[in-house]
Parts: structure tokens; C-alpha cells; sequence
């Protein structure tokens, strides 16, 4: 069995989310994703057993980045009014800088055979963990955790990717969304 590279897995990653992105799952063969990644098709799968497997693999790993880059940032903050702020604010400025890997991302989220992987989750069970913390200590509100993060993220999602509204016009958006989402979750 040949041996796996960083950089040619790397390639393959970023050729798939292209070429999703741009023909969907079925207009992408793994002949094309080799192609774009300037690797064989053997070389492809080295790394994915099939076109299912490799979009799972990919969906749940960037998913998990997206969720645990967010926690990060909160991860020492007990404000609750400085936590919806720079989750709302961190979540746009991840939606901006990395637009092609949440369009994948957010295309796959609501997938029915990705749906069972949401409980195996890492990410997901420390932001609820982090929610349920919070609802605790009564800093946010006793809303259902789903509820909470469709709450803050819906928003800055529906903000981020509109490209009606220049940059500054999101920006005062995302600061009136943020006023208004701790009104709606704070004690």
C-alpha cells in the first residue's frame, strides 16, 4: 500500500470542495477531482475508499473545524453578552475568510445521510455542553440547545452570505443582530 501525504491529501480536499461547489455531486467523478488535485485517481483513493466516503470524511471534518474554531474563542469567557458577541462576530469573519469551505460545509448540513453523524460529533457535544453550562449558571436563557444555536448562528449566516449588502452595510447588521440576540437570550 503506497504511503499518504499531507499535501496531496490537502490538494484532494480543496479539489473536491471546488468542484462541488461549482457541478454538484453529480457532475463531480473522482476522474475530475484527480485532476484538479494534480493527483492519479489510484492516488484518490489512497485516501477515500469512494465519492460518499470522501464527501462524509470532508463534511464532518471541516464541520468539526468551523464548531471547534468558534469554541475556541469563548472558551474562557463566562460574559454572556461578550460570548454572543464574538460567537456572532467570529462566525461571520469564518463565513467571509473561508467561503468556499462553508458553502461545502453548509451545502452537506442538511443531508439525510449525514444526519446521524450529528450525535458523534465532538464539537457538537461541547457546544451543548457549553449552552447547558450557560442555562445553568442562568446566564442565557432556558431555551432548548437547538433553538439557541439557531438563534445565534441562523443570522450571521443569512447576513454573511448575502451579496446584495456591501461589506459595511453587513457590518452594522451583524452589530444590530448581536444587540438584539442578547436581548433575546440573556437574563
Amino acid at each position: 500500500m503506497r504511503k499518504k501525504d499531507d499535501e496531496k491529501e490537502k490538494s484532494i480536499k480543496e479539489a473536491v470542495i471546488k468542484l462541488i461547489l461549482k457541478e454538484g455531486f453529480h457532475g463531480t467523478s473522482i476522474s475530475k477531482i484527480a485532476k484538479e488535485a494534480g493527483v492519479s485517481p489510484a492516488t484518490v483513493y489512497i485516501y477515500y475508499e469512494n465519492k460518499e466516503v470522501m464527501l462524509r470524511d470532508i463534511y464532518l471534518e471541516y464541520s468539526e473545524e468551523i464548531l471547534e474554531y468558534l469554541l475556541n474563542k469563548v472558551s474562557n469567557i463566562n460574559n454572556g453578552q461578550m460570548l454572543i458577541e464574538i460567537l456572532i462576530k467570529e462566525y461571520y469573519t469564518y463565513i467571509r475568510e473561508n467561503e468556499e469551505i462553508f458553502h461545502f460545509v453548509d451545502q452537506f448540513s442538511n443531508c439525510p445521510a449525514l444526519a446521524n453523524q450529528c450525535a458523534s460529533r465532538n464539537s457538537i457535544n461541547k457546544l451543548n455542553y457549553l449552552l447547558d453550562n450557560l442555562k445553568e449558571k442562568r446566564i442565557f436563557r432556558d431555551f432548548q440547545n437547538d433553538n439557541l444555536a439557531a438563534i445565534i448562528f441562523s443570522p450571521v449566516k443569512s447576513i454573511a452570505i448575502n451579496n446584495c449588502i456591501e461589506e459595511r452595510k453587513q457590518v452594522e447588521l451583524i452589530d444590530e443582530i448581536t444587540r438584539i440576540i442578547q436581548k433575546a437570550l440573556l437574563f
